[in-house]
């Protein structure tokens, strides 16, 4: 027989409980000490910094405002932490004390003899009470209630990567709107040249200064200028339809608003990058990658406290009064209480095999986490090498601009003399209008460089989030 010294200290300890199965720890993975187009300082926390007020846009900072409340993505986003908060709730229940009440009353007759009218009636009133708690010895619902934590933190930081999607989303969707306008205006201002240097060749072939081949090209190329501008109408409402969809109103709600047209939008100022560090405290879905591996480092201590007994404490109270017409009532009461143990001693591998499942399941998850942050890394490096090669394409272009709209004054004025051809003037309005596309892109192109590198960084998602709590205590 075991000693009382030997049996205390055992029992004390059962009851105490462990808790199986790994902690978890944060990730890491070797980054270098600053991105290679970028000076080595950190950014600290930029989730607030509005970095669309840069392109000094009113109408876009009133999209923005209004689209981070109505978003239906971000919307969706916070019902699931709602369902992760409540998984939570679920998760713990199991850890807690159970207590079942059920009662029942029952009122039944029988005519006892065909030729007499009595009738015995019966009633059984009966109640039940039954209690249960299992004792989570070795952890099994305080790994799952952890895992369920981490799931609700994962979902949190899914809702802020809602955000920052919204934000490259709308921002992105509004500069296309503003890039397609340009075009247009770029289409009607070279349509009103080609018209006029028509008229001009159709007054030269009057007074015999010019053939009718010159009629007919003048005619393709203004031809061709018409057929461009619907192309880009239906881009230019493409365009306006996504905004009006970003802030969950129907496609074509904005589309009067925006006709009314403004400049292209540029970035007054540059986007700081930080240094790669950054980006696992900066980045919603980084933070959601390591909330996932916490999850699953959990889920491997629930498996493998399954290993373990399972005991269950239970009890319950029974009490039943039956009564009979004509008869003695009778009352009777009954109870039950006792441990319930559960030992798993063969189960042909189910059991281990769901520890492996987890740890796998775990080693997935970390390498998911390592992958998010080396693409993250990938596209603060690509929008820092676009950042700072794209604007000199556009300083060229404004300078090719420029030179062909001096070629095309002065081949318009050599052939109005007689002294060039009209080919010379048919040339010299396409290179400017290829010249003027090709700028106006670039410009666009720019803008979305300065996006890029707003997102990538993890820039701007809390924007609003802590003014719609200043409000609610208001």
């Amino acid at each position: 027989m075991l000693s009382i010294r030997v049996v205390a200290p055992l029992t004390m300890l059962l009851l105490s409980g462990c808790v199986v199965g790994p902690d978890h720890t944060a990730p890491e993975v070797a980054l270098p000490g600053k991105f290679a187009e970028a000076k080595a300082a950190s950014n600290g926390d930029v989730s607030q910094i509005t970095w669309w007020k840069a392109f000094n846009d009113s109408r876009l900072n009133g999209y923005v405002q209004q689209g981070v409340n109505q978003n239906l993505d971000i919307l969706q986003a916070m019902e699931r932490i709602k369902a992760a908060e409540a998984s939570v709730v679920v998760a713990g229940a199991g850890a807690l004390p159970g207590l079942d009440l059920s009662a029942s009353s029952t009122r039944s007759g029988a005519n006892t003899s065909p030729d007499s009218a009595s009738e015995t009636t019966t009633t059984v009133t009966s109640g039940s009470l039954t209690a249960s708690w299992f004792l989570d010895l070795f952890g099994l619902y305080r790994r799952s209630t952890e895992g369920a934590l981490a799931d609700l933190q994962a979902a949190k930081a899914a809702e802020d990567g809602a955000r920052l999607t919204f934000l490259s989303q709308v921002v992105a969707a509004y500069i296309d709107v503003r890039y397609y306008q340009e075009r247009i205006a770029i289409a009607r201002r070279n349509l009103n040249s080609r018209n006029e240097t028509l008229n001009l060749t159709k007054l030269q072939l009057d007074a015999g200064a010019a053939s009718r081949l010159d009629v007919v090209q003048s005619e393709g190329l203004v031809n061709s200028t018409l057929a461009e501008i619907p192309g880009l109408e239906t881009s230019f409402r493409g365009a306006a339809h996504r905004v009006a969809t970003l802030l969950g109103m129907p496609a074509s709600s904005l589309v009067p608003e925006l006709q009314k047209g403004a400049r292209q939008p540029v970035a007054r100022f540059n986007a700081k990058a930080g240094v790669p560090a950054d980006l696992i405290r900066n980045r919603p879905d980084i933070r959601a990658a390591e909330r996932q591996l916490a999850s699953a480092v959990a889920q491997i201590g629930v498996a493998e406290a399954q290993l373990y007994p399972a005991i269950t404490l239970g009890g319950s109270i029974s009490p039943r009064y039956n009564a009979i017409a004509g008869a003695l009532d009778t009352r009777a009461l009954t109870w039950s209480f006792g441990p319930q143990l559960s030992l798993p001693i063969f189960d042909g591998g189910r059991l281990r095999g769901n520890v492996k499942i987890a740890e796998s399941s775990a080693r997935e998850q970390y390498l998911a986490w390592k992958k998010t942050v080396l693409a993250a890394v990938e596209e603060v490096e690509n929008a820092l090498a676009a950042v700072a090669r794209d604007s000199r394409t556009v300083s060229a272009l404004q300078a090719t601009v420029k030179s062909y709209e001096e070629a095309l004054q002065l081949a318009t004025a050599s052939y109005r003399d007689g002294a060039s051809s009209l080919l010379d003037v048919l040339d010299a309005q396409r290179q400017v209008s290829t010249a003027q596309a090709n700028l106006a892109a670039a410009v666009r192109q720019m803008a979305q460089d300065y996006v890029s590198l707003n997102v990538a960084v993890g820039g701007g998602y809390a924007f609003g989030k802590v003014e719609s709590v200043v409000v609610a205590k208001k």
